[in-house]
């Protein structure tokens, strides 16, 4: 393919070639125009500061020799050397005007110094011949003899002089008007040139706003026409450009990425069906374990419920029985009838707990603002048994939260209690209970100097029925926890085993943060409530 084939060039290149084109042109009138205005400022200087400044000393060289002929006719009449003075000014006026033409001539002005020789010879003539011989007469022999001398001398030698000046005059009016007409044309030139340039601009212009018209403009709003028609949709439309290589490629590049666009969009739509059909699995799957929990729920709910009466019955008569016939058997028969009744009441413990973990989130009486400082008191009275004389429980700075206070009252009973259960041998129980601001929720935590919880069994402390102890060890169901964390989660929180303490047993559990005046840091001052070891 030929590097003439315009069709080929780049939009950059074509620029590029119209730019260095205009710029080869414009250099070429700039220095033709400097050339031009070289000359002009030359034949300007001819005009201005050699022609008529060597005319007016021409003028001026001329008056100077009529002065000087006036002095020597005024001398001759009265004798009087005062009347010589115009002479002898004029000789000085001569020299310094002579001086001065001949400063302004150049090389070339041949006919004007020529001229300016005639004159001073001419000059020395008639000083030779006509002035210094009268002066010297009436000097000598009295202004008669002079008159009468000057009156025999002709005025030829004056009038050749006057003749010089004459032509030397002439020459110097053609130099000027040879460099005036010179200037004038160099002039014309510059605004020929100052046309031209503005018209290679201009006719420049024209090319490069069509070139972009043809090349980028509309090339461009048709492509983008085209990328609207895929943007709404028609994303099946090749997309081409006949505007330069570069928009070319480019929409060559928009079209690459359409049919990749197209065939991600085939495969989302096709990934789409199936997420659909896999939600509509999920949502039916979702309804049916919200309608088994429900109906687990219910079903806990009711046989936790319906077992009371025939297990009320059984543990009462199995009581009735022990007192009445205690002793009165043998020591084995004895000995089943207390299993009997230690098995009737577990039951009896194990149906309550389960009631009351169903009925959490189930039974509500709507959220209302706690102050957990008051929970804690309440708490206080409910363990005051348990918690005997030796025991410490303290706490400072703790939030009002929104919630339910039954609720927040079975935690906290279900976390201090566990902590007095699992108390060490001969220590006094240590409990504290603290929070912190983290974000938008309340850091709650409760740690005790008790027995602690192994980290292998930190995952199964919150599960429902999840002993870590011998029964005969340490009374209780193990519901108790799995009762703490599904009181956490139903207000919003989470619950965790602190697993870095060295002692005891610390749990962390979150609520969140009241919106509004109510969430700024409590500003309790710290409230403990101690049994103080007595003596």
């Amino acid at each position: 393919m030929s590097v003439f084939d315009l069709r080929t060039w780049t939009l950059r290149r074509r620029i590029a070639a119209l730019c260095i084109t205009v710029g080869v042109l414009l250099s070429a009138l700039g220095a033709f125009a400097a050339i031009t205005a070289a000359q002009n400022n030359r034949q300007l200087d001819d005009v201005l500061n050699r022609a008529s400044p060597m005319r007016a000393a021409g003028e001026a060289l001329n008056t100077a020799y009529v002065d000087q002929e006036t002095g020597i006719r005024g001398f001759a009449i009265t004798g009087d050397e005062d009347n010589l003075k115009p002479y002898t000014q004029g000789l000085a006026d001569e020299q310094r005007l002579v001086a001065r033409v001949e400063s302004y001539l150049h090389p070339d002005d041949n006919d004007i110094r020529d001229e300016l020789v005639e004159v001073q010879q001419a000059a020395a003539a008639w000083h030779r011949e006509v002035a210094e011989p009268v002066i010297a007469v009436i000097r000598a022999d009295g202004t008669q003899a002079g008159q009468d001398r000057l009156k025999g001398t002709s005025t030829a030698q004056f009038d050749a002089l006057r003749r010089a000046i004459a032509d030397m005059q002439d020459d110097i009016q053609v130099l000027r008007t040879k460099s005036a007409n010179a200037a004038k044309e160099s002039s014309r030139t510059m605004v020929a040139i100052q046309i031209a340039a503005a018209a290679i601009i201009i006719l420049a212009g024209s090319a490069l706003l069509l070139l972009l018209d043809r090349m980028v403009s509309r090339p461009v709003t048709e492509l983008a026409e085209q990328v609207r028609e895929v943007a709404d949709g028609d994303y099946d439309k090749h997309i081409e450009s006949r505007g330069s290589p570069e928009l070319a490629a480019l929409a060559d590049d928009v079209d690459g990425m359409r049919q990749k666009i197209a065939a991600e969009l085939a495969e989302v739509r096709e990934a789409r069906a199936q997420i659909e059909w896999v939600n509509d699995q999920l949502k039916v799957q979702a309804e049916e374990l919200t309608r088994s929990n429900r109906d687990l729920e219910q079903f806990a709910y009711v046989a936790s419920h319906d077992l009371q009466e025939p297990l009320r019955k059984v543990a009462s008569f199995c009581q009735l029985l022990q007192r009445r016939y205690a002793g009165q058997l043998d020591e084995r028969a004895d000995q089943y009838i207390a299993f009997a009744v230690d098995g009737a009441q577990r039951m009896q413990r194990l149906i309550n707990d389960l009631l009351a973990f169903s009925r959490i989130g189930r039974l509500t009486a709507g959220f209302t603002e706690v102050d957990l400082n008051r929970v804690l008191t309440e708490v206080r009275s409910q363990l005051e048994v348990r918690a005997g004389e030796d025991a410490e429980i303290t706490w400072s700075g703790l939030p009002t939260v929104e919630g339910e206070e039954p609720l927040l009252t079975t935690l906290f009973v279900n976390l201090i209690g566990n902590s007095l259960k699992f108390r060490r041998p001969d220590v006094p129980p240590l409990i504290t209970v603290s929070a912190e601001r983290d974000g938008g929720e309340w850091r709650v935590n409760v740690r005790d100097n008790g027995i602690g919880i192994e980290a292998e069994f930190a995952d199964k402390v919150f599960v429902i029925f999840q002993r870590l102890h011998a029964r005969d060890a340490y009374e209780g169901t193990g519901i108790g926890l799995a009762i703490v964390k599904k009181i956490v989660e139903y207000h919003g929180g989470r619950i965790w085993l602190d697993l870095e303490v060295e002692e005891g047993t610390s749990i962390w559990f979150t609520l969140p943060v009241l919106p509004g005046p109510a969430n700024e840091e409590p500003a309790v001052p710290a409230q403990e409530l101690r049994k103080e070891v007595t003596a």
